[in-house]
C-alpha cells in the first residue's frame, strides 16, 4: 500500500513539475497583412499598414499572407463578405527573426496563407481574439485592386 501511495505522489509531482516548466501561451499582440501575390507573378509587400494595394491583382489564384503574433482562437476571414479558409504555418523567433518552426524553438505566432481563387477586386478582412487574457480582438483589412 505504501508503494502505491509513493508511486501516486511521484506521478503527481511529475505532472505538476512538467506543467510548471511549460511556457505560458502568449496573448495575441499583432495581426499584419504581409503580402499579396497574383497568379501573374506580381508580389506586393503591404506590411506598411496601407489600406489598399497599389498593383492590380486581378486574375486567378490571388494569395494573401497574414502574420499573427501570439495565440489567437479561430480567426474570422472574409473576402467581400464571403468566408474563406486558409492554411497556417507556425513561426518561431530565432536569432535572425521570425522563421518557420522546424521542430525546434517556441512558436510565437502563425503565418496564414489564403487563396482567393478567381475573385477579382474587393476587401480582405482578418480578425481574431486572443486565446489568453486580456482576450483582445485584433484585425486588419486591405482592399485588393
Amino acid at each position: 500500500m505504501k508503494h502505491t501511495i509513493n508511486a501516486f505522489i511521484a506521478g503527481l509531482w511529475l505532472l505538476i513539475s512538467a506543467g510548471a516548466g511549460a511556457a505560458p501561451a502568449m496573448p495575441l499582440s499583432q495581426i499584419e497583412i504581409l503580402k499579396v501575390a497574383s497568379g501573374s507573378g506580381a508580389v506586393e509587400d503591404v506590411s506598411d499598414g496601407r489600406e489598399q494595394t497599389k498593383m492590380q491583382h486581378r486574375g486567378p489564384h490571388i494569395k494573401v499572407y497574414v502574420l499573427e503574433r501570439g495565440y489567437g482562437r479561430q480567426p474570422t476571414v472574409t473576402f467581400d463578405g464571403q468566408t474563406i479558409n486558409g492554411a497556417r504555418t507556425p513561426v518561431c523567433n530565432k536569432g535572425e527573426g521570425l522563421v518557420t518552426c522546424d521542430g525546434a524553438g517556441t512558436t510565437v505566432g502563425y503565418v496564414y496563407t489564403f487563396d482567393l481563387g478567381n475573385n477579382a477586386q474587393g476587401w480582405f478582412q482578418f480578425s481574431n481574439t486572443s486565446l489568453v487574457a486580456p482576450f483582445t480582438r485584433l484585425g486588419a483589412q486591405l482592399h485588393i485592386n
